[in-house]
């Protein structure tokens, strides 16, 4: 079930980054990635309470102090990636985010923690791994002409700049850390359980979040503005149901991350189809890859 799981939260995360950029790329609103953060630790908190309420999912302090390392991990580079998607474009900002996924692979085969995987699987997820990676880099190398182009068809400029840059990076490091870090506590820990202490975790910062817009900075929430991040928020917390389940089986963590992290490629497609930007022949080459090595992995997982 660990490949289903993968695809599951691909399609979710990359919902959930249309809807996050449609939220946070006014750069009026410089509170805009902290109001997502609370759109998505209310769903989270909510689905949380049902897990806990009628799921009868065990949840305890110690469990939450357990988890509270991999939370943290996760909730600050979300938060980065919330912040950058006022600076830079989505099409750039989730190759180079989801580029994690192939750092959690090398980790997992350093660490000696891959198993047994056969000469297929380990080309196929180099595939992933290439073609995540490269989607990346065609977008950083990308034409400026072509990028003016693009820009204008969206109604939004961008500059290039070492932060607008940094940010995504930062969110890349912290996932991987996250997501490695993840697999190895799963192992301690149920996958139901963790989940719930991660929502929990994250409805309590949305909380400090929401205050802080609120009550401090005397900042209005608009319901027009808001939806968008709350269709994120949705498409986040699905994404991060299905994505316990796909670590939580460690055997197979070296193959779901980079399928995971490959949800970059739909969000991209999602940028062109719904922000008006243009795939290039380099971009197709790329995503073609992803689609081949997920393909493979999912004959030999059948």
């Amino acid at each position: 079930m660990w490949f289903w799981f993968s695809i599951i939260a691909l399609i979710c995360w990359s919902g959930s980054d249309l809807f996050s950029k449609i939220g946070c790329q006014d750069e009026r609103d410089k509170y805009s990635h902290l109001k997502m953060v609370t759109a998505v630790g209310v769903v989270m908190g909510i689905h949380a309470a049902y897990e806990i309420f009628i799921g009868g999912t065990e949840i305890s302090w110690s469990i939450m102090l357990t988890y509270l390392p991999v939370s943290c991990l996760y909730i600050v580079s979300m938060a980065m990636g919330y912040l950058g998607l006022r600076y830079i474009e989505l099409s750039i900002s989730s190759p180079i985010c989801n580029s994690s996924g192939a750092l959690v692979a090398v980790l997992v085969i350093i660490t000696g923690g891959i198993g047994s995987i056969a000469g297929m699987q380990l080309l196929a997820t180099a595939l992933v791994c290439v073609g995540v990676v490269g989607l990346g880099i065609v977008e950083a190398r990308e034409d400026e002409t072509l990028r003016a182009r693009r820009q204008e068809a969206s109604n939004h400029r961008y500059a290039k700049s070492w932060i607008a840059l940094l940010l995504p990076i930062v969110y890349c490091l912290l996932d991987a850390l996250g997501t490695f870090a993840d697999s190895r506590v799963l192992e301690v820990l149920d996958e139901d359980s963790a989940n719930v202490a991660y929502e929990l975790t994250f409805l309590a910062v949305g909380l400090v979040c929401l205050l802080y817009v609120v009550v401090i900075k005397k900042q209005k929430l608009i319901p027009k503005m808001e939806a968008p991040k709350y269709g994120g928020a949705i498409c986040e917390t699905a994404g991060q149901f299905a994505y316990i389940y796909a670590l939580a089986d460690s055997e197979h963590v070296a193959l779901s991350a980079p399928i995971i992290s490959a949800y970059c490629v739909a969000s991209v497609l999602w940028s062109r189809l719904f922000l008006k930007e243009k795939l290039s022949w380099k971009h197709y080459s790329m995503i073609g890859l992803v689609v081949v090595g997920i393909v493979i992995l999912g004959l030999y997982d059948a």
